[in-house]
């Protein structure tokens, strides 16, 4: 196994003894969350993407407190010593797999895992698949200024570690967060001068309201090594799937946390992960992998060429005859007729009549979780975008769409903030983003592009593609130009639903999206904030802790 190098968190002995009943381990960064009850695990998890605590220690700090109730929980289901006796479940669900190698037998169990300390390259391999559910901590509720083990939150890849280049990619790092740090003061400042506290806004909702508007800019500046934290709650097969990717994965760092999920994974469900390391089984199939995606490195490499001028937003395909579709697959449900005779009388109605049933099918809907049903599926667009690798960690956590993004790295240049310049910073930034380039320039000559991703910010633009169907489309359009939204994504996606309107013409379809916002706002999350305290205050709670 590649050893990769980590903080090991300390912990009293009383606080090893309580997390070693609920979790797999209390050294590695990698553990599962074993003997709570799902809603638990559930709020723990929700809470862990807000803050910069490891699991464990959220979970002694805001959970395992005596009145809690966590003992008596573990208790009620089964156990007296307050732990869960899995071995006649894990019996059964052994048995029924090897008497009918269903792989659909490893869906109907599901695990907790906890992934600590990986950096950002390795986020995105871990939020692959779809069927998991994710939640990772976000850029926007915490500063990454404050070291983590007396050094700044970033991994130093196993490749970089010990060679000669691990000096320069310390220092070139360290120097990013430095600027990092320094700006957080500066930006902070300068916002609470452009928008003064009001009296109605608590100090618990002014800071948090404050603190997003600079993390939000100053995000560009954390590199991809940058370290985060994944939850990941996922079915036995799921897990399967995402260990083989990562076994045949070209990088250290990805290897090594297969290791470590397989051997917590293998402490919650071992049956479930028999055939990982099989080398007839697992083994064949990561190769298979693996030899794939080289062999596409190679014919990729031999096609690329120079880069055209794009917009950020490019619609690259749809569906001239999408709302005759939509409009023809809204009544298969409610007639008996078949799919392509109700497609040609549709044909044949006038615009105005399509326009009713499609509005009909779409109703009075009265915010945006109100959405049309499958016939919005009967059609698809797809997009070919060019942003800021901090807006593309955002929207690749949309895992229904088909989601494809090309290698990280310097071509396309990066974004500065607005703020920025008005700051007088410009040049400081230009400097850092250099700086980082030429640190990828040396990471790709010694040791390849993969690799070199390490050091690029997340302030450099990354070409990917969105393919989504228009249901999908209306979910992740108005969610993401919600006023509270970054910035960023929110110009990405008011485009997305300009060009459905005005370049495909899908008027219809770009109407029912009633809950998008093309307004500008100054400071989105203020009114979020507000609600949410209003709805604490009216519950009786206080503010969480800052």
């Amino acid at each position: 196994m590649t050893a990769i190098e980590y903080f090991q968190e300390p912990f009293t002995h009383h606080e090893a003894a309580l997390l070693g009943r609920f979790f797999t381990n209390t050294t590695g960064p990698v553990f599962g969350l074993v003997n709570l009850p799902e809603v638990v695990k559930g709020a723990l998890f929700a809470r862990y993407s807000r803050s910069p605590k490891s699991l464990r220690r959220l979970f002694l700090d805001e959970f395992a407190a005596p009145e809690s109730g966590i003992e008596a929980m573990a208790q009620a289901m089964g156990d007296p010593s307050g732990t869960i006796h899995l071995a006649r479940a894990e019996e059964l669900y052994a048995r029924v797999f090897t008497q009918y190698g269903d792989d659909s037998v490893a869906q109907l169990g599901a695990m907790h895992l906890a992934c600590e300390q990986a950096s950002n390259v390795l986020t995105k391999v871990l939020e692959w698949g779809r069927l998991a559910a994710y939640l990772e901590q976000s850029t926007r509720y915490m500063f990454y200024d404050e070291p983590l083990g007396g050094r700044f939150r970033y991994a130093v890849p196993p490749e970089v570690a010990g060679s000669v280049l691990e000096s320069g990619f310390r220092n070139t790092l360290d120097a990013l967060f430095t600027l990092y740090g320094t700006l957080t003061r500066r930006s902070t400042a300068y916002y609470e001068s452009l928008f003064p506290r009001q009296p109605e806004d608590s100090g618990f909702v002014y800071r948090s309201t404050i603190r997003a508007k600079v993390c939000d800019d100053l995000r560009g500046l954390l590199p991809a090594a940058t370290i985060s934290n994944v939850g990941i709650h996922g079915s036995g097969q799921a897990f399967e799937m995402l260990l083989l990717r990562m076994r045949a994965h070209p990088l250290a760092e990805v290897r090594a946390y297969s290791d470590l999920m397989l051997a917590e994974l293998r402490k919650m469900a071992p049956a479930f992960l028999r055939r990982v390391d099989v080398p007839e089984r697992g083994g064949e199939w990561s190769g298979y992998l693996e030899a794939t995606a080289a062999a596409m490195h190679r014919l990729g490499a031999e096609i690329d060429g120079p880069t055209p001028d794009r917009p950020e937003v490019t619609l690259v395909e749809w569906d001239p005859e999408a709302e005759i579709k939509v409009a023809a697959a809204a009544l298969y449900s409610v007639t008996g007729l078949p799919d392509d005779v109700l497609l040609a009388r549709v044909r044949d109605l006038p615009v105005d009549e399509r326009r009713r049933l499609i509005d009909g099918y779409v109703g009075r809907r009265a915010n945006r979780r109100h959405k049309p049903g499958r016939a919005f599926e009967r059609t698809g667009y797809r997009f070919d975008i060019l942003c800021d690798y901090g807006i593309f960690r955002d929207l690749q956590r949309h895992r229904l769409l088909t989601l494809e993004w090309q290698r990280l790295g310097t071509r396309h240049g990066y974004v500065v903030p607005p703020a920025i310049a008005e700051l007088g910073e410009s040049e400081r930034w230009a400097e850092a983003m250099e700086s980082a380039a030429a640190l990828a320039a040396r990471l790709d000559t010694a040791f390849g592009p993969e690799v070199a991703q390490y050091a690029i910010p997340f302030a450099y633009r990354i070409r990917f593609m969105m393919q989504l169907n228009a249901r999908e489309a209306m979910h992740l359009i108005e969610l993401r130009t919600a006023p509270g939204g970054h910035p960023g994504y929110r110009r990405v996606c008011q485009e997305m639903h300009r060009l459905i309107r005005d370049q495909a013409g899908h008027h219809a379809i770009a109407d029912a999206m009633r809950f998008v916002d093309h307004g500008e706002t100054e400071l989105g999350r203020l009114d979020g904030e507000r609600r949410a305290a209003a709805r604490r205050a009216a519950a009786g709670l206080a503010d969480p802790i800052d």
